[in-house]
């Protein structure tokens, strides 16, 4: 495939400076690593960052609580700031995700506490699930400004994390206006199937987060209640290749589709000794696979 691969830094968090993180994605083989203007960053900051460690940015995330209508300008104004500086840099895709992990919903728990097995009560009521596709809508406008396309990234622990509320969104806002940036793991942790997803939705699909899930975790956790945590201190992430994700069939269908964008490697939460030898064994899985 030719496509362009990268490693997300979430594995390490906590564990040592960005230097460090850069340095091992490098030497796990990735070409890039996902961008980050926190801070005040420039273009040229993350640029000069990132070529001092061989490597190149890839798109990074924006995400905000987008169904609240009283912060819709701040949120387009930041998701502006995000693309401008992502046209700088040569990319033309970032992720866009929800929140609202920590909002109490209409039950009175939070999609945290629910993760992956929420109840009709823990869902956005219909005004704001419609509000939610209105600043969608403006942020994905928003980003098309500087030719950066926005792409939504699904995620376990927030409103649109289901099947149906996935597919409620993307019905909800203009494909032309909102692409898709799945991640794999949070699709197959809320009771996706990933390959059926990748295959109706190929054509929209501009970037892709990888990640691997043991799917006996997830549904011992959803059996039981757990919540995020929970699953987490419980191994539900693990390495390419090593749980339950057909991922040479997501490939085979994204290349029949012609994609051509970044692919991101994550594994949120390793059991392996270090970070670096989770990307290394990532990396390894994907070689197999022809990327």
């Amino acid at each position: 495939m030719q496509v362009r691969l990268g490693c997300g830094q979430i594995t390490w968090r906590g564990t040592g400076s960005e230097e460090a993180v850069l340095t091992d994605i490098a030497q796990a083989g990735y070409e890039g690593a996902p961008m980050s203007a926190r801070g005040g960053r420039t273009a040229r900051d993350i640029k000069e960052l990132y070529e001092s460690h061989n490597l190149v940015p890839a798109p990074g995330y924006f995400s905000g609580s987008f169904w609240v209508e009283s912060k819709r300008d701040e949120h387009v104004e930041s998701a502006r700031r995000v693309a401008s500086i992502s046209a700088e840099l040569g990319l033309t895709e970032i992720y866009v995700a929800d929140g609202g992990f920590k909002e109490p919903t209409r039950s009175g728990r939070t999609r945290w506490e629910v993760a992956a097995h929420p109840s009709p009560e823990d869902s956005l009521s219909d005004e704001d699930f419609a509000s939610l596709a209105v600043g969608l809508d403006a942020v994905g406008r928003a980003t098309l400004e500087f030719g950066v396309r926005s792409c939504f990234h699904n995620h376990v622990g927030t409103f649109v994390e289901t099947e149906a509320e996935i597919e409620r969104l993307l019905a909800s806002v203009d494909p032309d206006v909102l692409f898709l940036g799945p991640d794999t793991g949070h699709l197959a942790w809320g009771g996706v199937d990933v390959v059926e997803f990748t295959r109706r939705h190929a054509e929209r699909i501009k970037t892709m987060h990888l990640k691997d899930i043991v799917e006996s975790v997830s549904q011992k956790g959803k059996a039981a209640g757990w919540d995020y945590s929970t699953f987490e201190k419980n191994a539900i992430w693990t390495e390419i290749g090593e749980g339950s994700i057909d991922f040479a069939e997501v490939l085979r269908i994204l290349d029949g589709a012609g994609f051509e964008g970044w692919l991101i490697v994550e594994t949120d939460v390793t059991q392996l000794p270090t970070p670096l030898e989770s990307a290394v064994v990532s990396r390894q899985a994907l070689r197999t696979l022809g990327v």
